[in-house]
């Protein structure tokens, strides 16, 4: 029910779309091996900041055919609807009567495909003080020593100016666990936990649309999940902890992949789903713990369609063997931020490193010429007990529990 009628078995659609042209883009292949001597790039060839491709084009570089104007989330408009944000991850929330149209939610999908996710590296560093209070009292609180993040984007880009990527929409297969339409996660029926060979193609963006649309659920969601693929998590992260260590830091250090931009989700026109969005309505449910019972019924009220996956590939297998990277290697992007995140960490920073810090960290201090002597002499005194700070704590080891 509610799959076109011009759909048959025979149809030659396509298991994924890319969602952009590359033509005579050349791709940067890295063999397996090339990890142990990983030249480090300078920093004029840094991709630029993620913000500072949200811009239209320059009218005076006319972009190479085909080419189509930046999407970006602020570019998306719908008359009849409605987006709720998610202020910490960056999730997206639509409800539009129009969107029950199996066109318009195809295209409308097609559009938040193209928006890459926001992928960190994030390290945190904290420890543990236990002190006692005035009343005699002991008090355990948790420091933070640093935060530091940087953000992949830029990396999912051959040109982020033209937004030339590997990027393709493609919707789940048959043996993959997920919601098609169901509250529970399932297999498509009649699939084994194998892949099968010559089994049922699996549906289409556009029937996936269609049998949404066809639903007389009450509540309906249709998700797009966007994800960063072909990305070697576990490697980067022993490389930072490694850097990290080597400080002689003796804290609790966490080092993760942070995806924000991820999860949109489509609701269907329904007051119940207006509600639930509401920022207020959520505070005033947990402040009276009425989620208690809210958060039952609509689980098992809502019908969610999870089938539609925007893949954006760090790196991809290469022809040849190994692999061929988008823009620059793991090992590449670590030469690259070493230097700034561990001048971040010394310093206790808690913030995302942007390419002043590259900079920064690559350029020798600057000199102290205020034209009094007297300042000049407390900011060089000062800065060289900072020195002397940092040099014993790699000694001597900074950050434990007390």
């Amino acid at each position: 029910m509610g799959k076109p009628s011009d759909l048959s078995a025979n149809k030659a659609a396509a298991d994924s779309l890319s969602l952009h042209s590359n033509p005579g883009e050349s791709s940067r292949p890295h063999n397996n091996n090339d990890d142990l001597d990983t030249p480090e790039i300078s920093i004029d060839d840094l991709p630029p900041n993620y913000s500072e491709v949200e811009s239209l084009l320059p009218p005076t570089i006319p972009p190479p055919s085909p080419i189509s104007a930046p999407v970006t989330a602020a570019s998306i408009r719908m008359e009849d609807g409605k987006v709720f944000n998610e202020l910490n991850n960056g999730a997206q929330f639509w409800i539009a009567k129009s969107l029950e149209n199996p066109a318009a939610l195809e295209s409308h999908i097609r559009k938040l495909a193209a928006i890459p996710p926001r992928p960190y590296i994030n390290l945190v560093g904290t420890h543990t003080e236990t002190r006692r209070n005035d009343k005699d009292k002991t008090e355990t609180s948790t420091v933070v020593d640093f935060d530091v993040s940087v953000e992949l984007t830029p990396y999912l880009y051959s040109d982020a100016q033209y937004r030339k990527s590997w990027c393709q929409l493609r919707t789940v297969e048959n043996f993959e666990k997920t919601r098609r339409g169901t509250v529970l996660r399932k297999r498509a029926p009649g699939t084994n936990q194998s892949i099968e060979v010559g089994g049922t193609p699996k549906p289409t963006l556009t029937e996936w649309c269609h049998r949404y649309a066809a639903s007389h659920a009450g509540l309906k969601v249709f998700a797009l999940q966007r994800t960063m693929v072909g990305f070697d998590e576990e490697r980067v992260k022993d490389q930072l902890r490694t850097l990290v260590n080597n400080t002689n830091y003796r804290g609790h250090l966490k080092v993760e992949l942070v995806m924000k931009n991820a999860l949109v989700e489509c609701y269907n026109e329904a007051k119940t789903n207006h509600w639930r969005l509401t920022s207020w309505i959520q505070t005033l449910f947990v402040f009276t713990l009425l989620f208690i019972f809210a958060w039952p019924y609509l689980w098992l009220r809502t019908k969610r369609w999870e089938v539609a996956i925007s893949e954006w590939p760090f790196s991809r297998a290469a022809e040849g063997g190994g692999k061929e990277y988008v823009s620059i290697s793991e090992d590449q992007w670590y030469n690259l931020w070493a230097r700034a995140i561990y001048k971040a960490v010394m310093e206790k920073q808690q913030k995302v490193l942007d390419q002043s810090d590259l900079r920064r960290a690559q350029e020798p201090d600057p000199a102290l010429n205020t034209g009094n002597a007297t300042v000049d002499g407390a900011l060089g005194l000062f800065r060289a007990g900072v020195g002397a700070m940092n040099e014993v704590n790699r000694q001597l080891g900074w950050g434990r529990d007390c």
